[in-house]
């Protein structure tokens, strides 16, 4: 095949980048006899890049015209300061920087002052991003020290996962105080490129008292906003809330508020033997699915929103549970009782090691 051919076949590949093709093709619009500013205009490109390429294939023929290695990438950071990177992020910064947490920029002036090896503020993100670190993020914990905690948690996630055949579970809290809070200036809308913009001020207009009851096997949400919250409002909403399962075992799940344990709510507790309470071990809440449907609640409808009274307040709260109700789906509840279990034993285990480190 002679140079011509070659050409050509590098013109016409496929396996060939576009840039390779250009080259070819001003060879060989330079063997018919054009003139280089002809050329230039032709490929989209400089009079010195005609020039280059020419003189590049006179010297070294085709494989001139080809691309060529490009030179090493630069020294990669080594794994000693890889993995020192990662050890002090699960750490403090030093008590003399005045720091309560670390930042790319942060971490990579420490590297570079205690290691003497320069790293960049994109490089240790990138790393973070790799193995999961968040060091701007901060999240909460409690360890419940409730004696019966195990039994507790046993008792309330058999209700979730196999409840009584034929009974009712009912998921009851209370979302105490929410504000009627009243924004300064108009709500700015949403429109196509701009997010919806709202004053960082507020009027407060008072506040109301929540009580709901979320029925586990249906996600039904029976509410009730009242002023107050103490255990005569309690008892009222908790008779509402199970008068349209007379008749039907119901077992009621809710914290140790001493709101639910007063001497009027244990004195209808025995005279109503098919309902009976289960309360979730102290400082675990979380174990109610009620209080997953308040942070939906809140996100969906109550944080975002402009009220100039308690009785807005009061009917937007109403209207959004009347629209779950029209849709409700029930959560699903995968971890079992020995699941929870075993992640609390494995916080209580990290917790007594970082105690015992930080004691020597």
């Amino acid at each position: 095949m002679d140079e011509r051919a070659e050409l050509r076949a590098l013109m016409d590949s496929s396996d060939v980048p576009a840039s390779v093709a250009t080259r070819a093709r001003i060879v060989l619009w330079w063997a018919e006899g054009r003139q280089k500013l002809e050329i230039a205009a032709l490929a989209g490109v400089s009079r010195p890049t005609v020039n280059f390429w020419l003189s590049r294939y006179g010297a070294e023929g085709i494989a001139g015209l080809l691309e060529r290695p490009r030179g090493a990438g630069r020294e990669q950071v080594p794994a000693s300061i890889r993995a020192r990177i990662l050890a002090a992020t699960r750490t403090s910064p030093p008590g003399e920087s005045g720091l309560s947490h670390w930042s790319s920029r942060e971490m990579a002036v420490f590297i570079t002052r205690t290691e003497g090896v320069s790293v960049s503020h994109h490089y240790v993100a990138k790393l973070w991003r790799e193995n999961g670190l968040k060091p701007h993020r901060q999240g909460t914990f409690k360890v419940g020290k409730d004696p019966a905690f195990a039994e507790k948690v046993a008792d309330i996630v058999g209700l979730y996962l196999d409840p009584p055949g034929g009974a009712v579970v009912l998921s009851i809290d209370e979302k105490t105080q929410i504000q009627a809070l009243d924004r300064t200036q108009p709500l700015l809308p949403i429109e196509f490129d701009a997010s919806e913009k709202r004053t960082h001020d507020y009027v407060r207009h008072g506040t109301t008292n929540l009580f709901a009851a979320l029925n586990v096997s249906t996600a039904e949400v029976f509410g009730e906003c009242t002023p107050t919250r103490n255990g005569a409002d309690f008892l009222a909403f908790l008779k509402k809330a199970v008068k349209p399962h007379a008749g039907t075992e119901i077992h009621v799940v809710l914290d140790n508020l001493s709101t639910h344990t007063t001497p009027d709510v244990m004195a209808w507790l025995e005279k109503n033997p098919h309902v009976r309470f289960h309360f979730t071990p102290k400082g675990s809440s979380w174990l109610n699915q009620i209080e997953t449907w308040f942070g939906i609640a809140t996100r969906q409808s109550i944080r975002r929103g402009t009220f100039t009274s308690v009785t807005v307040l009061i009917k937007q709260i109403r209207d959004y549970i009347a629209h779950w109700n029209t849709d409700a789906k029930p959560f699903t509840w995968t971890a079992t009782a020995e699941d929870i279990l075993a992640k609390v034993r494995l916080v209580q285990t990290n917790i007594k090691k970082l105690v015992d480190n930080n004691t020597k």
